[in-house]
C-alpha cells in the first residue's frame, strides 16, 4: 500500500497538533485562576484555532493539486462509506468550529488578534448571538471529540485487527 503524499501527511499532523494545543489551552484556562493568564490561554486558543482554518484552506489547495488518490485498502463498501462520512464530518467541523469561535469573539465585542493583527469582527456585538454562538461552538467541539474518538478507533481496528496497513499511509516514513 503506498504512503500519502507526503504533504497531506504533514497537513494532517498539524492539524492534529493544533487541535490537541486549542483544546489544551481551552481546557488548561478553565483550570486556572489569575486574569492575565486566563486571557493569554484565551488568546493562544483562538490562534490555535485560526491555524486550524489556515490549514484546512491549505489542504484543500493541496487535495485539489494532489488528484485522486490510490484506494486504502479493500474495505467493505459500508466502511469505505462511513469513512467517507466521518471524514467530510470532521472536515466540516475543522471549519465550522474555528468560524464560530471568531464569530463568538466579535458577539461578546472581544476583537481576534492573529500575530499581533486584529481580525474584522465576523458579526456584529449581540449579548444574545454570544449566548446562543457559545452554545453551537461548545457542543462543536464535543461532537468532534466524538469523531476524532471514532477516527483513532477505527485507525486502530485497521491497524490490530485488519492489519491492512491504512495506519502505515498516514503515519511519517522512517529515515534509513
Amino acid at each position: 500500500m503506498t504512503p500519502l503524499p507526503r504533504r497531506l501527511r504533514v497537513l494532517h499532523w498539524l492539524t492534529v497538533i493544533c487541535v490537541v494545543m486549542a483544546a489544551a489551552f481551552i481546557l488548561t484556562r478553565d483550570q486556572l485562576d489569575g486574569r492575565n493568564v486566563r486571557l493569554w490561554l484565551l488568546e493562544g486558543h483562538r490562534h490555535f484555532g485560526l491555524f486550524v482554518l489556515a490549514l484546512f484552506a491549505v489542504r484543500v489547495f493541496v487535495r485539489l493539486r494532489v488528484g485522486k488518490l490510490s484506494p486504502s485498502g479493500e474495505s467493505p463498501w459500508p466502511m469505505r462509506a462511513a469513512a467517507g462520512l466521518t471524514h467530510i464530518a470532521l472536515y466540516a467541523l475543522l471549519v465550522t468550529l474555528p468560524l464560530l469561535g471568531w464569530a463568538l469573539s466579535s458577539a461578546e465585542g472581544k476583537p481576534v488578534h492573529l500575530f499581533g493583527v486584529t481580525l474584522p469582527n465576523f458579526v456584529a456585538a449581540d449579548e444574545d448571538l454570544a449566548d446562543t454562538l457559545q452554545t453551537w461552538h461548545l457542543n462543536a467541539a464535543w461532537v468532534l471529540l466524538g469523531l476524532v474518538c471514532l477516527h483513532i478507533a477505527a485507525a486502530l481496528w485497521h491497524h490490530f485487527v485488519m492489519r491492512d496497513g491504512v495506519l502505515r499511509r498516514m503515519w511519517p516514513k522512517r529515515r534509513r
